[in-house]
């Protein structure tokens, strides 16, 4: 992120050296890349990490820059006047994919006069490496790079309607984008339609058939929210990367979207003229208020090893945005400001407080209270387990939680309810929550088999996922083992496993069928009036299904179960 040190003084006063600021904003963790002479201005290069997109913007540094310089913060009103013509009256916009898009503003400017910006918007943007256009493309590029929210304008009277329609692309529907490339779309992929096509790839790039040229004279500004997954899914698999899609793929300010139009348009009527109509159109959901955090005082000096000033905290915590809702001598609780949605829990203020303080504040000695915590019962049953398995010849195998459809079908004891699925794919294929370790097993022994290591005994401690009808999924511990042993040789070991627990228990066995298994080879597994888990040796037709050459038996049972018949 490069930001121009003459940009940042139209907030705050900069009364230090480039490298005091570049020091002080590093030890508060923004890190310094590099730094540019530019002409009479210095870029100066930030490492911004995915957590404060906040940052993504002058405003951002700005505002960093005030609370570790306790200083004021002089921000632009953004409060363009308006004409008599209601804006509603000059376009429509919907949104048919509240999914991808959660917000649409537009606002609409008539009677400009496109052609060349002025000297300083020119100077500002080639400071921070960006090409000036034309005076309204400049203006977008300009308050994206003041704000963190990107923004579009597009050529009124070259949009169809006039409307604009927010909804999925139809399947290999083109579309050419401002760099006169044309792309092929997918229904994952967001577009901002008129009534007739494509003109926009929402919060990626804006199509060449509606873009601003000096024959344009009226405008339809846009600032809207997009979903970060269907942004980022969107911008790789068109190789299409831009400044507004890396900030939706971070998530800009939810807040800020009005704002960043509004002041858009100030800049707009201030250099290019034209009349402003009055209102907004506004489709989506507004901004949600933020919940209140509880900050514990003496959590601080806990967790930080120094005491630090009830007012100095306060001030920190105002200082960066946050609205307090009441403070005593014990706690401080505050509403976290709209654009730093890292703040979700009383780590994150402390956290906050050291780093405005200052690290370098913190004595390298300082005491921190430490006590050890107890191993859990659960925690204790999985060690015992591991270690009867491990001295009865298997070996622990580790698989992914997130499996392909066909895994997933091939063997889901626990649950008739269908599996969840990741928006984001850890793995090629793979989209689906399991709901049973028993095919990851298999797929691992296959490789095993390819490999020419048919003997391997294998066993896994790991969740798996299951749906009961709510809005997450219950996630239970599982035990699951293969072998190329028979039945009784894998019943033998969890024997092994329950005695290793509780000598008085016993595993009972009652035969039962299922597709994956030979029949009279496979049992539902109890202690006492208990389900442990299943027991079975694959039969032919699973075999071809998991292209596996010799015998297998495959076994899963519950952890929780284990631990509750466990005499610890």
């Amino acid at each position: 992120m490069l930001v121009s040190w003459n940009w940042l003084k139209q907030y705050v006063k900069l009364d230090m050296t480039v490298e005091q600021l570049e020091q002080r904003l590093m030890m508060s963790g923004l890190n310094h890349e590099g730094t540019a002479q530019v002409g009479d201005d210095v870029a100066i290069d930030l490492e911004v990490t995915s957590n404060r997109p906040d940052c993504l913007g002058h405003i951002g540094v700005a505002r960093e820059i005030a609370a570790l310089y306790p200083q004021s913060l002089a921000l632009p009103a953004a409060a363009p006047p308006e004409s008599a013509t209601q804006v509603d009256s000059l376009a429509k916009v919907s949104i048919d994919c509240p999914d991808l898009c959660s917000r649409y503003t537009a606002r609409i400017i008539r009677g400009v006069k496109v052609g060349p910006s002025p000297d300083w918007l020119v100077r500002r943007l080639q400071t921070i490496g960006i090409a000036a256009i034309n005076n309204v493309v400049d203006i977008t590029n300009y308050v994206l790079m003041e704000s963190g929210q990107p923004l579009h304008a597009f050529d009124l009277a070259r949009l169809e309607g006039p409307a604009i329609i927010v909804r999925r692309a139809v399947p290999k529907e083109p579309f050419e984008a401002i760099n006169h490339k044309t792309y092929e779309l997918d229904r994952e992929m967001c577009v901002i339609a008129d009534a007739r096509r494509p003109v926009a790839l929402g919060g990626v790039m804006g199509g060449a058939d509606t873009e601003v040229s000096t024959a344009t004279r009226d405008l339809l500004i846009e600032s809207a929210l997009f979903d970060p997954i269907s942004i980022r899914t969107t911008a790789r698999k068109l190789i299409l990367h831009s400044d507004s899609s890396y900030r939706f793929e971070r998530g800009p300010d939810p807040a800020g979207v009005d704002w960043a139009s509004r002041r858009c348009c100030e800049l707009v009527l201030e250099i290019a003229g034209g009349e402003l109509a009055a209102g907004v159109i506004d489709v989506g959901i507004p901004p949600q208020p933020r919940q209140p955090i509880v900050m514990r005082l003496n959590q601080v000096e806990r967790v930080l090893g120094i005491p630090i000033d009830r007012g100095e905290i306060c001030r920190i915590l105002a200082s960066l945005g946050n609205e307090e809702l009441r403070a005593d001598q014990h706690l401080v609780e505050v509403t976290p400001p709209s654009w730093r949605r890292d703040l979700q829990r009383e780590i994150d203020l402390i956290e906050e407080v050291a780093r405005i303080h200052g690290y370098d504040q913190i004595p390298e000695d300082a005491e921190v209270p430490m006590s050890a915590s107890a191993r859990s019962d659960d925690d204790r049953v999985k060690v015992r387990v591991r270690h009867t398995l491990s001295a009865v010849g298997f070996d622990e195998a580790m698989t992914a939680s997130v499996v392909s459809d066909e895994l997933s079908n091939a063997y889901t004891p626990w649950t008739s309810h269908d599996p969840f699925s990741c928006q984001t794919p850890l793995l090629r294929g793979a989209t689906r929550l399991r709901r049973s370790l028993v095919p990851s097993l298999l797929a691992a022994r296959r490789t095993n088999e390819k490999l020419a290591n048919p003997e391997i005994e294998l066993y896994e401690i790991a969740k798996v996922y299951l749906a009961d009808g709510a809005e997450l999924p219950t996630e239970k511990k599982m035990v699951a083992l293969t072998s190329g042993g028979d039945f009784f040789h894998v019943k033998g070991a969890l024997e092994s496993v329950v005695a290793g627990l509780n000598p008085a228990v016993n595993l009972q066995v009652t035969e039962l069928e299922d597709s994956l298994f030979e029949p009279g080879r496979c049992g539902q597994l109890q202690l006492g009036e208990d389900l442990l888990g299943f027991l079975g040796e694959v039969g032919e037709e699973g075999r071809k299904r998991f292209e596996l050459r010799d015998r297998t038996t495959v076994a899963e049972i519950d952890l929780a179960v284990l631990a509750r018949h466990a005499n610890l």
